[in-house]
């Protein structure tokens, strides 16, 4: 087993009954959402969608935590509003 500072868990979620695996998603993403904040009607349900949780409520709209963001798109099929949009990362390098 490895030492303490490794996790011994990997997964979306936690019983706070063991650590979890930092689960980053590293350079294999292909695409990531993008937030129009003019859009955006605070609703919430990117971040109830969010199969990871990672979606979290700013100060005038919801944001994904993109070190750990899949690139899934269920965020942006959900939002009634139009609001995200997914784009190739290769446009972000």
């Amino acid at each position: 087993m490895p030492s303490n500072k490794y996790f011994r868990t990997e997964g979306p979620w936690s019983d706070a009954k063991v650590e979890m695996l930092c689960s980053d998603t590293g350079g294999w993403r292909s695409e990531r959402p993008v937030v129009d904040e003019t859009k955006c009607i605070f609703c919430g349900f990117c971040a109830i969608y969010c199969p990871i949780q990672i979606v979290k409520e700013q100060s005038d709209c919801f944001r994904s935590d993109l070190a750990f963001c899949k690139g899934c798109g269920i965020c942006a099929r959900e939002c009634p509003a139009g609001a995200i949009t997914m784009v190739s990362e290769g446009e972000f390098k």
